[in-house]
C-alpha cells in the first residue's frame, strides 16, 4: 500500500501491522492509519496544486491521475528507492563476507551455493510479490521496461494458450457407425488427405479423442484457470468469496472436484451421452463453476446479516443519529429480536416466517413502529455495492456465453462473402460494447457511484475489449480472400485513428455532459479514454500472437485432426494455411503501426502518453498485473474452446 494513509489490514500480531505499528499510529479498529511521509505530503501539496488546473500530471510524465490517484503514483518512488537499497545491501553482505574466504575449489562451492540459495529466495519472492499478494515496488519494477512488460501482459498468456492448445492428446480412428452418419474418414497420413471426400472444415469431428485425458487435463485446466480469474476479481474488490471456515484452498479443491465429476455420469449413459460432444455444454457448465463463486460470496453476506441495516453494537456518539437512542436498544437486528422474544413480543399468535411479522410487532408501541421503519427502509451500501458487483460479473459471463454463440452460428453457416463477414463482425461488436457500456455504467465512473472502482472497471474492460478481438481472430481462419482481409482492417484502424481522439476532446465530453451520459471531469474522463487505449493495445497484440502460435501449433501438430477448423485440407475451399498466417501478420503490422500512430496523435493533441498511463495503473494497483493475466489466458482458451470437435471413444 503506498505511504499516504495505508490502511493495513490485520490484528496487531500480523507482520505488517508490526512494521507500521507506532505511537504516531492510531488504531481504527482492525486498521492502523499511517501518517504521511515527507514524500507523501509534498505530493499531497503538488497533486492539490494540479487538481485545481483539472489535469494532474504524475510525475511530469504525461499521466493523467487525479485526485488519491495522484498521491499513490508519486509515493511509489520513495519505497521503490528504498527498497533497491535494502536489496543492494544485501549483495553487498554477501561480497563483504566472500571476500574473507580464500581462493580454491571451496570458495567456487561457496559461491556457487549462495548465487543458488539466493536465486531462489529471489524467486519465491517475485512469485509472491507479482502473483500471490502483489506488491507496488515490484509490480512497477516490471512494467517499467517494456521488454518485460510485454514478457508478462503479452507473450505469457499467449504462450500459456498456446501451450495447453497443443497437448496431444490420444486419439482414436472414428467408429462405422459415425462414419456411416458422417462418411468422412480420418486420413492415413496428416498432410496427404483422399480425395474423394470433403474434408470436414465446418466443425466435424475427425477422430475420437480420450475422455479422460479430455475432462482431467484439459478441461480441468481450462476451469481452474476460470476459478483463478474470479478469485483475482474478488481480491480488487477485497472480498473473500469463500468460507473462512474451510479456506480458500479446500473449498477451490471441492469446486474444482464437483466441476470434473459432475460431466462423468453423463458420459458413461449412453442416452445422455450425445450431450459431451457439444461445445456450449461444457462452456455452460463452466459458467455454472465461475458462478458458484458469486453464489457463496452471497450466501455468506446473507448469513452475516450484511443485507441488514446493522449488525453490530453502536457507540453512544454513533447511537446520537440513528432511531437506537429513543428505543433505548442496540439498534441489530439480532438485539432487537432477542429483546422482543424475552418479552413475549414473538409469541404463537404471531408466524415467525411472516415478513411482516416485525412490523405488526411494532404496531404494538410507537417507539418501536419508528425504529422498525428506519430499518426496513434502508439497505447498506455495502450489500448494495456488492449486489452491483455482482450483476457486473452476471454481465460478464453472459457475454462469454454469446461468444460461443457467435461462434457457433458462424460455423453453421460457411462459407460467406465479404458482405456477410463485415456485417457478423460488426454486429460482434456492437454486441461487445453494449455488454461493455452496460457493465461500465454497473461499476460507475466515480468512487460511491454503484460499485465504484477504478481497477474493476480495468479489468471489465480489458475483458470486454479481448472478448472482442478473440473472436475476430478466429474469424480470419475462414478469410476467402486478401480483399475480404483488407476490408476488415482499412475499417478497424480507420475507426480507431479517427474517432478516439475526437472521443477525446472537451467538446464531445461537453455533449455526453450535457446528455446526462457522464458525470465525470473532464480529466478524469480523459483519463478513462487513455487509459481504454492501452488496453486495446493488450488486447489486439496477445489475441493476435495467441492465434498465430495456435495456427503453427495447431496446423503442424499432433492434434491437426481435434481442431480440423485449422487444418486448411478442403480442396474446395480458397482459404489455406499461407494465406490465412501471412495476412493476419501483415494485419498484426498494421495494427502496431495504427497503435503507434493514435497513441502519437494523442500525446500530440491531449499532452498525454498512454503507454505511461498503463503501467502507472499497474503499478498503483498491482493486484491488476495478475488479474489481468488471468483474464487474458481464460479468454484466449475460450477462443481456443470454441472451435475444437469432440467425439469420445
Amino acid at each position: 500500500m503506498p505511504e499516504f494513509f495505508p490502511f493495513i489490514p490485520g490484528t496487531e500480531t500480523g507482520r505488517a501491522a508490526r512494521q507500521h505499528a507506532s505511537d504516531a499510529s492510531p488504531l481504527l479498529g482492525r486498521f492502523r492509519a499511517v501518517p504521511p511521509s515527507r514524500t507523501a505530503a509534498s505530493a499531497l501539496a503538488r497533486a492539490s496544486q494540479q487538481e485545481r488546473l483539472g489535469l494532474l500530471s504524475a510525475g511530469g510524465r504525461g499521466s493523467v491521475h487525479v485526485g488519491y490517484g495522484a498521491l499513490l503514483v508519486a509515493g511509489l518512488e520513495g519505497d521503490y528507492s528504498d527498497e533497491d537499497e535494502d536489496e543492494d545491501g544485501e549483495d553487498d553482505d554477501d561480497d563483504d563476507v566472500d571476500d574473507g574466504h580464500n581462493m580454491g575449489c571451496g570458495r567456487m562451492l561457496r559461491k556457487t551455493g549462495r548465487a543458488w540459495r539466493r536465486f531462489v529466495r529471489v524467486s519465491r519472492r517475485n512469485v509472491r510479490d507479482l502473483w500471490v499478494a502483489p506488491r507496488q515496488t515490484a509490480v512497477k519494477r516490471v512494467v517499467e521496461k517494456w521488454w518485460s512488460r510485454w514478457a508478462i501482459l503479452v507473450f505469457l498468456p499467449a504462450a500459456l494458450a498456446v501451450g495447453w492448445c497443443a497437448l496431444p492428446f490420444p486419439q482414436y480412428p472414428l467408429s462405422p457407425s459415425h462414419s456411416r452418419t458422417h462418411p468422412q474418414p480420418p486420413p492415413t497420413a496428416p498432410d496427404s488427405p483422399p480425395s474423394d471426400h470433403r474434408a470436414p472444415g465446418h466443425g466435424e469431428a475427425r477422430v475420437q479423442v480420450n475422455f479422460w485425458f479430455f475432462l482431467l487435463v484439459y478441461y480441468g485446466f481450462y476451469n481452474l484457470t476460470a476459478l483463478i480469474w474470479i478469485t483475482k476479481v474478488f481480491n480488487i474488490y477485497s472480498l473473500n468469496w469463500w468460507p473462512s471456515t474451510l479456506g480458500f484452498p479446500l473449498t477451490v479443491s471441492l469446486i474444482a472436484i464437483l466441476s470434473l465429476a459432475a460431466p462423468i455420469p453423463i458420459y458413461l449413459i449412453p442416452e445422455a451421452r450425445y450431450l459431451t460432444i457439444h461445445n456450449t455444454a461444457w462452456i455452460s457448465w463452466t459458467f455454472v463453476i465461475m458462478a458458484m463463486p458469486v453464489a457463496i460470496a452471497f450466501c455468506i453476506m446473507m448469513t452475516h446479516e450484511r443485507h441488514l441495516s446493522l449488525r453490530n453494537s453502536l457507540s453512544e456518539t454513533q447511537r446520537i443519529f440513528t432511531s437506537s437512542w429513543w428505543t433505548g436498544k442496540s439498534d441489530t437486528q439480532s438485539v432487537t429480536r432477542n429483546h422482543n422474544r424475552r418479552r413475549g413480543l414473538m409469541g404463537r399468535s404471531v408466524n415467525s416466517f411472516d415478513p411482516d411479522a416485525a412490523l405488526q410487532i411494532a404496531d404494538q408501541s410507537p417507539r418501536h413502529r419508528m425504529a422498525f421503519m428506519q430499518r426496513r427502509r434502508w439497505l447498506p451500501a455495502s450489500f448494495v455495492r456488492f449486489v452491483w458487483f455482482c450483476l457486473a460479473l452476471f454481465v460478464g459471463l453472459l457475454a462469454y456465453l454469446a461468444g460461443e454463440a457467435y461462434a457457433e452460428i458462424y460455423l453453421r453457416t460457411l462459407p460467406h462473402n465479404s458482405f456477410e463477414t463485415i456485417v457478423y463482425v460488426y454486429s460482434w461488436v456492437v454486441t461487445v460494447h453494449l455488454l461493455d457500456a452496460l457493465t461500465g455504467w454497473i461499476l460507475g465512473a466515480n468512487e460511491g457511484e454503484r460499485v465504484g472502482s477504478y481497477p474493476l472497471s480495468w479489468i471489465f474492460k480489458l475483458y470486454f475489449m479481448l472478448t472482442y478481438q478473440t473472436y475476430v481472430r478466429a474469424l480470419y481462419a475462414r478469410l476467402r480472400s486478401p480483399s475480404q482481409f483488407i476490408w476488415l482492417q482499412a475499417l478497424s484502424s480507420g475507426f480507431l485513428i479517427i474517432l478516439t481522439p475526437l472521443t477525446m476532446t472537451q467538446t464531445y465530453h461537453r455533449v455526453l455532459s450535457m446528455l446526462g451520459l457522464t458525470s465525470q471531469s473532464y480529466a478524469s474522463y480523459q483519463k478513462i479514454c487513455t487509459r481504454n487505449v492501452f488496453i486495446r493495445f493488450l488486447a489486439e497484440n496477445v489475441s493476435m500472437l495467441a492465434f498465430l502460435g495456435s495456427i503453427l501449433v495447431l496446423h503442424f501438430g499432433a492434434n491437426k485432426h481435434v481442431y480440423p477448423y485449422f487444418a486448411f485440407d478442403d480442396p474446395d475451399e480458397l482459404y489455406d494455411f499461407e494465406l490465412t498466417f501471412y495476412a493476419s501478420a501483415v494485419t498484426w503490422a498494421c495494427e502496431l503501426a495504427a497503435g503507434v500512430v493514435l497513441r502519437g496523435l494523442v500525446r500530440w493533441a491531449f499532452g498525454v502518453n498512454a503507454n505511461e498511463e498503463g503501467r502507472t495503473d499497474l503499478a498503483v494497483w498491482p493486484e491488476l498485473l495478475p488479474t489481468s493475466v488471468a483474464v487474458m489466458l481464460h479468454v484466449l482458451q475460450s477462443m481456443l474452446f470454441s472451435i475444437i470437435r469432440l467425439h469420445f471413444r
